[in-house]
């Protein structure tokens, strides 16, 4: 069973969530709440795997919330998912650079959230379809304060050097927005191999999953927007 998390400050829009979700013999819905401060002691408390999480809420906000989540020991397993209005939204690159797993639109059909929370909690990210490579390429693509810490470029160099020309082939490919069949299909390997390669430039990067593999990508000016 999946526990999953729904927060967001309009309840109009947790009931809507909340009864989607209901529906599903897989899921079940451990809380709602409205701010981010809740959402950081529940997704604890209630031990969650999922967290729907809005971005802009009064007070604790859905990226501070994100990474506090995300940076506590006892929650390392717990996968966040961003919920915008607008899914160019400046805010979800900085959500997804805080932890995040990937992000849905609130315009997206039941079948598509339901799908997203099994996806991610199946240890995947979710990138939206339509617009995950737009966004990515428009925003983690910006420059970035110079840092020579783990979120920086720098950073990550020493991490990249340990990278297999394979992986870090891979690597792009996966910045690119390709799935593991695409990137098998493109380098002629199965995706059983591909996803051999994707798990050991996780753990080389200490990326949680896809999404931090793109975030790493970008930070490190291994590929720049068209």
């Amino acid at each position: 069973m999946i526990r999953v998390l729904i927060v967001d400050d309009q309840p109009l829009i947790r009931a809507g969530l909340r009864g989607v979700l209901e529906l599903e013999d897989d899921l079940t819905v451990v809380g709602d709440v409205a701010d981010g401060e809740a959402a950081v002691r529940r997704a604890h408390g209630e031990r969650a795997d999922v967290v729907l999480m809005d971005i802009r809420m009064p007070g604790l906000d859905g990226i501070e919330a994100t990474r506090r989540i995300r940076a506590h020991p006892d929650m390392a397993g717990v996968r966040i998912i961003i919920l915008t209005t607008f899914e160019t939204d400046d805010n979800v690159a900085f959500a997804l650079q805080a932890g995040a797993s990937g992000f849905l639109g609130k315009g997206a059909t039941p079948d598509e959230i339901v799908n997203a929370i099994r996806t991610v909690a199946g240890g995947d990210s979710l990138l939206s379809p339509r617009a995950t490579r737009t966004l990515i390429e428009r925003f983690l693509a910006q420059p970035q304060p110079a840092t020579g810490g783990p979120d920086g470029a720098s950073g990550h160099a020493a991490a990249l050097a340990e990278l297999t020309e394979r992986e870090r082939e891979i690597l792009i490919l996966v910045a690119q927005g390709l799935s593991n069949e695409q990137i098998g299909e493109t380098l002629f390997i199965s995706s059983f191999t591909v996803k051999t390669h994707v798990n050991r430039a996780m753990v080389k990067l200490d990326a949680h999953d896809r999404a931090q593999l793109v975030v790493v990508a970008y930070q490190a000016r291994l590929l720049r927007p068209d």
